[in-house]
């Protein structure tokens, strides 16, 4: 299937290492321009792609990224907002601060990156944004502070998909389970703790394994193209039915 990617203009955040990355590689397969966003230089050379770097939680820096990215690209089309996050530990071992932290590196964030994008879209005669949310946002899991943030990105789609559509711009949320790629965070907990590695994915995996970063990309990629024209709003779950969203559960 064609997805009608190519030529079409890509800002990601967070797109130097896993989810973003791929899906950045993705696009770029089909045939879309692509700048990515990262607080690290050297990642972002080492990704091969245009990059350019920025604190997402950081509004002016963000927004310069975006206008730069459009500017290298000669405008933009789509946007995914994939930076994120948690600050702190459960709800006792984390402060005030803790919270206004996640919020900023999940949700507020997303929110941003769609607000400067807008007039870029509004030239380009419409847009579509993808936040990368997590199935903790409606399945609950450690930590608290990150699946509310988590589940306020999975909202705020929906809402923007409304305030947004008569502009011409889709917006649509995607929550991957727990994803493995080399180097991550699953990754290394494979390699560090083997055996509950193997009961977690034989117990909340009716397939017996994590999804990989391909599959979330590719569910990306179209979600992002216009052969999903028809989906706005929407919240797209990738987590090959994962029972619990974390190895983890809550304790006392």
């Amino acid at each position: 299937m064609d997805l009608g990617l190519a030529g079409r203009r890509a800002f990601i955040t967070g797109g130097s290492r896993g989810i973003g990355l791929a899906i950045a590689q993705t696009l770029t397969a089909e045939g879309a321009a692509v700048v990515i966003c990262g607080r690290d230089p050297a990642s972002l050379a080492g990704s091969g792609l245009r990059g350019v770097t920025a604190d997402v939680t950081v509004p002016d820096e963000l927004g310069r990224a975006v206008d730069t990215a459009a500017e290298q690209l000669g405008g933009l089309d789509l946007l995914v907002a994939n930076a994120g996050g948690a600050v702190g530990g459960g709800l006792l071992a984390s402060t005030p601060q803790d919270w206004m932290s996640t919020f900023a590196i999940n949700a507020l964030h997303a929110a941003h990156a769609i607000r400067c994008a807008v007039p870029h879209f509004d030239r380009a005669g419409g847009g579509s944004a993808l936040i990368i949310a997590s199935i903790t946002g409606w399945k609950p899991g450690p930590k608290s502070s990150y699946a509310a943030a988590k589940a306020a990105e999975i909202h705020l789609a929906a809402a923007l998909a409304q305030e947004l559509g008569p502009r011409n711009i889709r917006v649509n949320a995607l929550s991957p389970g727990s994803v493995l790629f080399p180097g991550g965070g699953w990754d290394q907990y494979r390699q560090e703790q083997p055996d509950r590695f193997a009961a977690f994915a034989a117990s909340d995996f009716p397939r017996g394994r994590l999804v990989e970063v391909q599959e979330v990309a590719d569910a990306a990629c179209f979600v992002l193209s216009a052969r999903a024209g028809g989906i706005s709003g929407a919240n797209i779950c990738v987590d090959a039915a994962q029972d619990h969203p974390s190895a983890a559960r809550f304790f006392p």
